[in-house]
């Protein structure tokens, strides 16, 4: 560990000395933070072959999973998808395996916020083609007729631009979006807007709360950390906050203050304080603020939280359980970062909402079809400490797995901007899934795939062919269908996958818990009648054409299904083209084919993957 940490100073310090020595640089794509989704765009970008820049105002790389703190990954641990599999290998690999990581009962994920960064700059490190400005704050974006000039400051007063092809916004609020004056919502919406279930009848801009993470670290029984008495400390405040239950309920006999600190309990004796019920959250709508107004306002919720640590240390008996000085470059003890649940929201090519999530298939938009990021965790919103927040009642919003469309990355109306990390365009309500980080890590992914690909084909972003973003990914182990029974390890996940994201053969959704599934069920049967609807969509002429049985499909429905849109094919050839993907399959035109086999054959046969789709998922004709 000693070498890791002085590689990693190292880095800190040559990108730093770069910066310097240089006055204006000129890169591919520049992403805008360093955060969870920036920390990946840069990746996947470097990794398709193009030059990508970071500017981070701080140290560190990943954002809300380690300079904010909330290192205890919510949803998604079996959706692996891409990078967020890889960094979660990685962890798996630091700390001995899954069981070395599932330290507290709100994930299966939990780590040092510290080891998560010094993972997240080993895996840039890797990444030749990427360059990160640490300590580095934007000042304004301004387009170009070649793409972007960026003007940042390093924190010595070093003024420089960087000139780039595509830019990302990564920003925790989405900053460089907003000071584009591109449009964006904020707040609680009016069902108005997209006639969303559960939406409120009137909208307004209050936000999520958010809450300025602490880390503590039990340092034995005998030792005695305890805080200075914070200023207006109420205990008070906090009385309550060792209900356990559900959150949608209290209940006054399910006091348990230990089990309320073992929710984040992280590897090594250590503990995320990040408690929702009377605990650390707080209410502060900073997202329009200037920096400075920022600056301020998060004083308050620094003092929220040295209220409920010493409340646990003072009322609770826990004197033991003291600030970790030692897990961020700050002095204070405290992450770099608050942890925003909310920020502003494109008005994007595709505005994402619960309805495309609850029904996929029974929208006007067929979103599903243009899938780049995929999530399972249900609706969770934070709204404990606004006081009287219009009541939505997110308990029974209850969803399956979802994937994100690639259109809620990208502006409605301008061009060469891709935005990430929680700005992208989705409801207020969906916000409440798409701001967990496996989510947003992916969301970053694929920000770096569709950059990486406008600047090889020298377009826009908006012209990236969806079919084009959502290839790469899945050739990088990344999941753009939310299905829970096709792992990457899977022989067949990409035509799976990309059958999957046709929707001739649709999985099943199911609301569960607080990991919501999509089932795909590869190995069961499928009747010719649901192959026949399927294909409706992309042969029109087979729109009056009632031939098709609901009973198991054989070889010889699959060659009377498919001679229909002009396609002949033997039941040899069948036979060959399946046992070439692994299957072996009796040369009988009574054979019964599952869903598998037919994924596979239509891939082969019909090429349905390559037919182009829009933004709202239709199909292009011509």
């Amino acid at each position: 560990m000693k070498i890791q940490k002085l590689f990693f100073q190292s880095l800190v310090v040559c990108v730093g000395t770069f910066q310097l020595a240089f006055a204006q640089l000129k890169t591919d794509v520049l992403i805008v933070g360093g955060g969870a989704s920036g920390t990946m765009a840069a990746i996947q970008a470097a990794r398709l072959g193009v030059k990508a820049t970071v500017v981070e105002e701080t140290v560190w790389l990943g954002g809300m999973l380690t300079s904010a703190g909330v290192s205890a990954i919510d949803g998604n641990h079996r959706l692996p998808s891409g990078l967020w599999g890889e960094f979660r290998q990685q962890l798996y690999a630091y700390y001995g395996g899954p069981a070395a990581v599932e330290t507290g009962w709100v994930s299966n994920t939990l780590f040092e916020p510290s080891v998560g960064n010094k993972i997240l700059q080993q895996m840039v490190a890797a990444e030749k083609n990427v360059q990160v400005l640490f300590e580095t704050r934007w000042t304004k974006a301004t387009k170009t007729a070649t793409g972007w000039t960026l003007h940042v400051k390093a924190k010595n007063g070093k003024e420089s631009t960087v000139d780039a092809k595509v830019l990302i916004d990564a920003t925790e609020l989405g900053d460089v979006m907003a000071s584009l004056q591109v449009p964006y919502y904020l707040g609680m919406d009016s069902k108005s807007l997209n006639n969303e279930p559960f939406a409120l009848e009137q909208g307004n801009d209050i936000v999520q709360d958010l809450t300025y993470v602490v880390t503590l670290k039990d340092f034995g029984q005998g030792a005695d950390k305890t805080i200075k008495e914070p200023k207006n400390y109420k205990k008070e405040e906090f009385a309550g906050c060792c209900d356990v239950s559900d959150p949608a309920t209290f209940n006054k006999d399910n006091n348990d203050c230990f089990k309320m600190l073992t929710y984040g309990r992280l590897p090594n004796n250590k503990f995320m304080i990040n408690w929702p019920k009377k605990g650390n959250d707080i209410y502060l709508n900073i997202v329009e603020k200037t920096p400075e107004e920022r600056t301020l306002l998060l004083e308050e919720a620094k003092q929220m939280t040295l209220r409920f640590v010493y409340y646990i240390q003072h009322e609770l008996g826990y004197k033991h359980f003291g600030i970790d000085y030692k897990e961020y470059p700050t002095k204070d003890g405290f992450p770099m970062i608050p942890y925003h649940r909310e920020s502003r929201r494109l008005q994007a090519k595709s505005f994402f909402s619960l309805q495309h999530i609850m029904s996929p298939f029974e929208t006007a938009e067929a979103y599903y079809r243009t899938g780049v990021v995929v999530g399972d965790y249900t609706i969770d919103h934070h709204h404990y400490k606004y006081g009287n927040a219009p009541e939505i009642d997110f308990v029974k919003i209850r969803v399956p797995s979802y994937n994100v469309p690639m259109g809620s990355l990208i502006p409605e109306n301008y061009e060469g901007l891709i935005v990430a990390e929680k700005s992208i365009g989705v409801s207020n309500i969906v916000n409440g899934a798409t701001r967990l980080q496996p989510v947003v890590l992916g969301i970053g992914q694929a920000a770096g795939a569709v950059a990486a690909l406008a600047v090889e084909q020298n377009v826009s972003p908006s012209q990236v062919a969806i079919r084009d973003v959502q290839a790469t990914l899945l050739d990088n182990k990344a999941y753009i269908m939310p299905y829970i029974d096709v792992p990457t390890s899977d022989p067949h996940f990409k035509i799976l996958q990309k059958v999957g994201a046709t929707g001739i053969l649709k999985g099943v959704g199911i609301p569960y818990k607080w990991a919501n599934q999509t089932w795909f069920y590869p190995e069961r049967e499928i009747s010719g009648y649901e192959l026949m609807l399927g294909l409706r969509a992309y042969y029109p002429v087979l729109e009056n054409n009632w031939t098709a049985s609901g009973a198991a499909l054989t070889i010889k429905d699959f060659q009377e299904i498919i001679h229909a849109v002009q396609v002949d094919v033997t039941v040899r050839s069948i036979q060959e083209v399946l046992a070439k993907a692994g299957l072996s399959v009796a040369a009988d035109e009574q054979t019964i084919l599952n869903r598998r086999a037919v994924s596979i054959l239509l891939e082969h046969y019909l090429y349905v993957f390559e037919r182009p789709v829009d933004f709202k998922g239709q199909l292009k004709r011509g």
